[in-house]
């Protein structure tokens, strides 16, 4: 067995005590600790004579302990560890560690040693204080040397990984290499365990860099081979094909009470085309915030229902489903076909336009053109609301299915859903908006032409990287087809992150915003401008106007004292503005009760509402005109305009006040970036250079290591990882020739989440 394949638990080094918190870390193998890679490097390579001309720079300096001395400071509890040496000119240096008085036990008197640091002057000496140290008849591992860094945890530092490490890549003379060997040469990349010798140990800068080159590369290739390999599966499908019915889509862009924008436009005409193939379209739309995402995927899935299919539309909460379902049946008023919205927790079944049952024969409606309506409900009063806020809903006009339908009272709950389920499996219903509810195994289509998943990077990563599977899984109704595909994301995803992680993925750019939208005044706020901003809110609130007021995110471990945070913050303002209805949202209520906060804030039945970073990306209030977001400082630049975009909805102008305690240049430097523009793909290639990818996608998010993550906006590295990725698939679409290469990809599709 590879030495790399042992068990570090049989490494007599590993003691059970460090075995604990490496297998918490992940960590089981050799293997498994060979890939544990730096996060930075300090930089000791410069070994010098003590001088005054390397004064405050970081230095390595050989010399011989001359004398030790232990300080106690008993009022506070400290210890200071002195070390005086000589250097090779007989120099004199003092070196001072705090709070580590075993050093001068490692360090007698006569001991030759390597000191690394930054050189300071203090009195007659040069002094070093808690620099990194080791015996000189020791091979460089913490001084002398570019020196890894790693992620430390409770229990195992820096120095002490270094140690295994060296250990561990000296017995190590050679490991498998998914890469083959005339791909490495031709792009002059290292082989696995040159690179991993360089990674951890490097000479210099420039074999450091080749290192870090090669290891994004490996994880680049792996996921361009993955998504070409998706992609290839995808387009080996059949789907129905869709003619593009010119005059139907003229009509009903014309009767819009809006104009389309040249983008919109440019979308619908590339989804169209794409819908009049017999391959199934797998197409992302992505849009700016407000840029009309809903009227495109609404003209998509007119081409379906126009030719008899059924269309499904996904949204990842029931606040999303309920509001496309208010949408669609808006857009759709003047449609003859059903529409239903199914959620997990809606059980009662409604028609909004006929007072026989849903499931007898339509005669005789009161409007031929209103389409039918069916959703389920569970929460009364959520009920009354919709009955009159729905625009397909008349008010009072609420019911449960007709007697005429056979159905025992006591069983209604359980038969009005097999009711709805029954009715989408033979076509009754046309239109299908829910949240994932909508792809359970007890729900069956009649002919499902056209799957929509709205937000997408929002039902998690374990729902995502299997929706599209589950898509082509749906049972349509149709043996020898899958639906068409088209996801949506209101995040404008940068250049080179659409390439790398929507590999499998036609693109759609919706970059314009409609014509009479007013641009959202954006202004930083410092502290000394609050009372300023409060009065401006409060006119606005007595012009009948709503506010947004934001609190930054906080780390899942913490999640209480976000919510104690947003709880003090609704007090605080609930004393500042004592005359107006506060409501409050965060990630500890339950779904139900969100819902209920976000409906009575759109019902106007609060003022102002207090939020933590879970407020709805895509709910509509035209009418809150302010986003006021405390401590923006700790927000991107992309998060903070998707909050901007939750106003400037309506007629009224709308404004963003980022309030911030940070006088940093850097800080206020991204703040205004926000001040001066409202174009979100804009803002978030400025947010991929100063924050990088793992903030914009999250690392947990994508589960690359750190060094792809950073080189997720190397475009040149992309395109080449992806032009020999399609080389190897030409000729080995299996990869039966590159046995280490499939092993390789099938652990990569496991850990790394691709859309």
């Amino acid at each position: 067995m590879p030495f790399s394949d042992t068990l570090l638990k049989n490494i007599p080094k590993i003691t059970p005590k460090y075995l604990k918190i490496l297998e918490k870390l992940g960590l089981f193998t050799v293997q498994d600790f060979l890939f544990y890679l730096p996060f930075r490097y300090d930089d000791f390579s410069q070994t010098v004579a003590l001088s005054n001309e390397y004064l405050n720079s970081v230095v390595t300096i050989s010399a011989v302990v001359t004398k030790t001395k232990l300080n106690r400071i008993f009022r506070r509890r400290m210890t200071i560890a002195e070390v005086y040496l000589k250097d090779e000119n007989q120099t004199a240096l003092k070196a001072a560690w705090f709070n580590q008085p075993f050093i001068l036990e490692s360090m007698p008197i006569g001991t030759q040693v390597r000191l690394s640091g930054k050189l300071e002057l203090k009195g007659k000496y040069f002094t070093l204080t808690n620099p990194a140290w080791e015996r000189a008849s020791r091979e460089k591992t913490n001084t002398g040397q570019l020196v890894p860094v790693y992620s430390e945890t409770p229990g195992i530092t820096s120095k002490w990984i270094r140690w295994q490490m060296k250990t561990f890549l000296e017995k190590n003379s050679h490991l498998e290499d998914y890469v083959p060997e005339d791909l490495r040469k031709k792009l002059h990349l290292y082989s696995l365990i040159s690179a991993l010798r360089q990674i951890h140990f490097p000479e210099n800068q420039e074999k450091l860099l080749i290192a870090q080159k090669t290891f994004a590369f490996r994880e680049m290739f792996l996921m361009q081979l993955k998504t070409l390999q998706m992609k290839n599966i995808w387009e080996a499908q059949s789907a129905i094909s869709l003619p593009f019915d010119e005059s139907l889509i003229k009509n009903f862009t014309e009767k819009l009470p809006f104009k389309l924008t040249g983008a919109q436009k440019k979308a619908s005409f590339e989804i169209l085309k794409d819908l009049e193939k017999s391959a199934p379209m797998n197409r992302l739309l992505n849009g700016d915030v407000g840029a009309g995402k809903t009227v495109v995927a609404a003209i998509s899935a007119l081409s379906a229902l126009s030719q008899n299919q059924q269309v499904a539309i996904l949204a990842p909460t029931e606040v999303l489903a309920l509001q496309h379902f208010q949408s669609f049946s808006k857009l759709f008023e003047n449609y003859d076909f059903n529409i239903a919205l199914l959620t997990s927790s809606y059980k009662l079944i409604n028609s909004c336009h006929s007072e026989r049952s849903i499931f007898e024969e339509r005669k005789n409606t009161q409007s031929k053109n209103l389409p039918t309506v069916i959703h389920m409900l569970s929460d009364k009063s959520l009920t009354s609301r919709l009955s009159t806020a729905d625009p397909c809903l008349p008010a009072g006009r609420l019911r449960t299915t007709s007697p005429a339908g056979g159905f025992a009272q006591d069983d209604k709950k359980k038969i009005t859903r097999i009711s709805l389920l029954e009715s989408i499996k033979s076509g009754g219903v046309s239109l299908i908006i829910g949240t994932h509810a909508i792809i359970q195994k007890d729900v069956a289509f009649r002919n499902l032409a056209l799957v929509v998943i709205d937000e997408q990077h929002r039902f998690g990563v374990a729902q995502r990287s299997v929706l599209q599977q589950e898509t082509m899984e749906l049972k349509d109704g149709e043996k020898k087809t899958i639906p068409h595909l088209l996801t949506m994301t209101a995040t404008p995803i940068p250049r080179t992150l659409a390439i790398a992680f929507f590999g499998s993925l036609d693109l759609s750019i919706l970059d314009e915003m409609p014509k009479n939208r007013k641009p959202i005044k954006t202004r930083i706020v410092l502290p000394a401008q609050r009372d300023q901003v409060y009065a401006f809110m409060r006119r606005e609130i007595d012009a009948d106007r709503q506010v947004f007021v934001i609190l930054p995110f906080v780390e899942e471990s913490k999640v209480l004292t976000e919510v104690k945070a947003a709880a003090e913050e609704h007090k605080k303002l609930s004393l500042v503005f004592p005359e107006y209805s506060l409501g409050l949202l965060h990630g500890r209520l339950k779904s139900k009760e969100k819902e209920t906060v976000m409906q009575d804030f759109k019902d106007r039945k609060n003022q102002i509402l207090v939020s933590t970073s879970v407020v709805e990306v895509g709910i509509d209030i035209p009418n809150a005109t302010i986003m006021l977001i405390e401590n923006s400082d700790r927000f991107g630049l992309s998060q903070l305009h998707q909050f901007r975009g939750r106003v400037g909805r309506g007629e009224h102008q709308s404004y963003c006040f980022l309030f911030t305690d940070s006088t940093t240049q850097t800080s206020l430097e991204r703040l205004r970036a926000l001040e001066k523009s409202n174009d979100g793909f804009a803002l978030s290639e400025i947010d991929l250079k100063l924050r990088g990818p793992g903030q914009l996608l999250g690392k947990a998010q994508s589960g690359l290591s750190d060094i792809a993550m950073e080189n997720l906006n190397n475009l040149k590295l992309i395109k080449i990882a992806r032009a020999e990725a399609q080389n190897i698939l030409k000729t080995d679409s299996k990869l039966k020739k590159h046995p280490l290469l499939a092993k390789a990809l099938e652990k990569f599709a496991k850990d790394v989440h691709l859309e």
